[in-house]
């Protein structure tokens, strides 16, 4: 009798036992997504998940295996139907994108290869360094620029805040360097993203470094102030780390005047870093494009491509001016991560030099799909489509007397509310008509508050939004309204 034979568990594995069946099943859920794709505007936006929804999926670990039929028929009962709501047309309350059809092939190449892209020699990380070239030529970054694809602008500006103290400090590599940080200061609008705060707090400098500068009426920080800001904390011994510009504010999606920003910072050489979440993006779109110029000039951009680039799930992307600063932040190997001269370690190019991560994702496989697919024509214009849906909204509020704008529509998002009749609190109101929408399943619009006023906040990022939506959700704001007590 053989080893191999007197072993017998050394032969298994996780594979089925029946590919062909396999096949099949593939081919059915294939077929279920696609019904649940094309229909989806048909469906309500979202659906509560009922208790014993809940209760299901609260179980203990399973010991023993129900097989891939069995999982397959839960999933599709358990949570197939209640869903976020993000790729529904009348999803319009979060910055989400809706996703394509085309990022389930995507996702299907992606978890076939499986790839770690941290580094070794293999295609998914020469399509990350296509994406990232794509991305340095459409920003007009120079060259030799770098940049790393993250799962989101949180984490991207995080990496930014780090290679800029850096550039600044060198690795805290002593008591001494770590000192010096705490004299170390960002600049940023009052509408910045809660994420810069967080990234301070989880690299050492504290939201104390942070320093907010209020913005004017179109909600753009004041550039002004933060100028004067910034002039008398050098006077007063403190080191300007970097400002932050943003590209689209989450609350009324204003941007910042970069222009002005890139001139007081490269007079000062302060690096500059872009918080393009969302409308970094738009440079795709002609008409927009314009206005956003300035990012060229920025040391770093970061953005999402789950945004207003319409990529599925997580993938946001940071850029940098300069390869030498990026790579300089995070490069350091062990022994067992050592390139060589053949084979498969003999990759001159590792991600995990400019990140923190060694396992990563084959993210760019779905943007380098997306792109494949419907080319930066395409996804311009619906970045352009979605303005234009903005303005109708904007419209449609100016011309009903119950209904009052309450911000300027500098890009895709609109801010508005109900306001008619006589009432004691049009802020209780206004969220009871927001939540009446999600809960009947008609639209999903978010709230925001506006100097104390509650807002019903419509963002328009999916690409399968319509004008027939934009009626649908005056419409329905106006009913509910009108008949609520």
């Amino acid at each position: 009798m053989s080893e191999d034979k007197a072993n017998p568990d050394l032969d298994t594995n996780l594979d089925p036992d029946d590919w062909d069946a396999y096949r099949a099943q593939v081919h059915s859920l294939a077929d279920t997504l696609v019904d649940r794709m094309m229909t989806m505007g048909e469906k309500p936006v979202w659906t509560q998940i009922p208790d014993s929804i809940k209760a299901a999926l609260t179980s203990s670990i399973p010991q023993e295996g129900v097989g891939a039929d069995a999982a397959l028929a839960e999933a599709k009962e358990l949570i197939l139907p209640y869903a976020n709501g993000n790729p529904h047309p009348r999803f319009m309350g979060w910055v989400q994108g809706g996703g394509t059809s085309g990022g389930m092939m995507a996702a299907m190449i992606e978890s076939t290869m499986n790839n770690n892209v941290g580094g070794r020699e293999h295609a998914a990380v020469y399509v990350e360094k296509q994406v990232i070239r794509w991305m340095c030529d459409l920003f007009e970054f120079p060259g030799d620029a770098s940049g790393l694809l993250t799962s989101g602008t949180s984490m991207a500006t995080l990496n930014a805040l780090v290679i800029a103290r850096t550039r600044l400090l060198g690795k805290l590599t002593d008591g001494e360097k770590v000192k010096a940080q705490s004299n170390l200061r960002v600049y940023g609008s009052t509408a910045m993203h809660s994420s810069l705060a967080k990234a301070l707090e989880i690299i050492g400098l504290g939201a104390h470094s942070f320093r907010q500068i209020t913005t004017d009426a179109m909600g753009r920080v004041d550039v002004g102030l933060l100028q004067k800001t910034i002039i008398a904390d050098m006077e007063d011994g403190l080191k300007p780390l970097a400002i932050v510009g943003t590209v689209g504010t989450v609350d009324i999606g204003a941007v910042d005047d970069i222009e002005a920003l890139a001139d007081f910072a490269q007079q000062h050489d302060i690096w500059l870093h872009i918080d393009g979440a969302f409308g970094a993006l738009a440079i795709l779109a002609p008409e927009i494009a314009p206005r956003l110029s300035g990012m060229k000039r920025a040391d770093s951009i970061a953005f999402d491509f789950h945004k207003w680039g319409q990529a599925t799930y997580v993938c946001g992307c940071l850029l940098v001016r300069s390869d030498d600063a990026h790579r300089a932040a995070f490069a350091g190997r062990a022994s067992y991560l050592a390139g060589a001269a053949r084979g498969l370690a003999s990759a001159d190019h590792w991600y995990c030099d400019y990140g923190p991560e060694l396992s990563r994702s084959f993210k760019a496989m779905k943007v380098w799909f997306l792109l494949k697919e419907h080319g930066a024509k395409a996804l311009g214009a619906s970045i352009g489509k979605s303005c234009k849906l903005a303005a109708l909204m904007e419209t449609l509020v100016a011309k009903e007397a119950k209904l009052e704008l309450l911000a300027p529509v500098q890009m895709n998002i609109v801010c508005f509310r109900y306001s008619g009749g006589s009432r004691d609190n049009f802020n209780a109101l206004n969220s009871h008509i927001v939540a009446e929408l999600q809960e009947r399943g008609i639209a999903a619009p978010s709230t925001i508050l506006l100097d104390g006023v509650l807002a019903i906040r419509c963002c328009f990022i999916n690409h399968r939004t319509n004008a027939s939506d934009v009626r649908a959700v005056i419409k329905a704001v106006l009913e509910i309204g009108d008949n609520s007590l």
